[in-house]
């Protein structure tokens, strides 16, 4: 997706890979030393909610949801990471968004809240 491309660049945060799926995005970046990881996706989010608003009046009531996930990468991993963004589609055949997240969650021990599902 250009647009989400194009804020990284903005935010001076190099992006890798650019993937979606039917209910969410994958962005793989160099995260800059000058912004925090919050106010970089507050930046994503705000400027292409509202880039899909023009798109189609169907989108006139597109929004992100409130939480995200953020994770970072072993720099030997980045090609696994680059193949896991562009094979989306296939991989979803076999286990959806949500339940892959919560095994990321529990595999790392991390607390979740469901709010933001």
């Amino acid at each position: 997706m250009p647009i989400l491309a194009g804020i990284c660049k903005d935010m001076e945060c190099p992006p890798i890979k650019i993937g979606r799926y039917t209910d969410h995005v994958h962005i793989l970046c160099m995260l800059s030393k000058k912004i925090a990881l919050m106010k970089l996706l507050e930046e994503v989010k705000s400027h292409s909610s509202k880039w899909m608003k023009t798109k189609d009046f169907s989108l006139s009531n597109f929004y992100w949801q409130d939480g995200y996930g953020a994770f970072s990468v072993n720099p030997a991993l980045v090609d696994r990471v680059i193949a896991y963004i562009e094979n989306q589609y296939e991989h979803h055949k076999k286990k959806d968004f949500q339940n892959e997240y919560w095994s990321y969650l529990k595999k790392y021990n991390v607390e979740n809240d469901e709010r933001y599902f």
